[in-house]
């Protein structure tokens, strides 16, 4: 995600005087993974985001407590449909096991390369 985007996001949990309040999960997890995915010095990211160092620490320790438990974002299902789908050659999907006992399913080679990579 780019740095434009989550600093926008954040500029909604500031309070007048610049401290941050109640910033949900899901932006945490989303700055933890632009900061996993960040190549450049830690003080161009949170600068980027205007965002002190101590706040993006608080934020990274945050995320990384959320992604060890697992309990980030809402938790329910969210079904995704994609328009135009083939079967496969041999008409049967791909699927995948995914963690904690997940399958998911896909009728083209093409969407799973997608879905890898997206979660890569």
């Amino acid at each position: 995600m780019d740095n434009q985007v989550l600093k926008k996001r954040l500029s909604s949990f500031k309070t007048e005087k610049g401290s941050l309040t109640k910033v949900n999960d899901d932006l945490v997890v989303d700055i933890l993974r632009a900061w996993e995915a960040w190549t450049g010095g830690s003080k161009e990211f949170y600068q980027s985001l205007g965002l002190s160092y101590q706040q993006l620490g608080n934020m990274i320790k945050k995320g990384k407590r959320l992604a060890k438990r697992g309990n980030y974002g809402s938790g329910e299902f969210k079904e995704i449909k994609l328009d135009g789908l083939v079967a496969t050659s041999s008409g049967m999907p791909i699927e995948i096991s995914w963690d904690k006992g997940k399958v998911i399913r896909f009728s083209q080679v093409e969407a799973l390369v997608d879905f890898l990579k997206k979660v890569a």
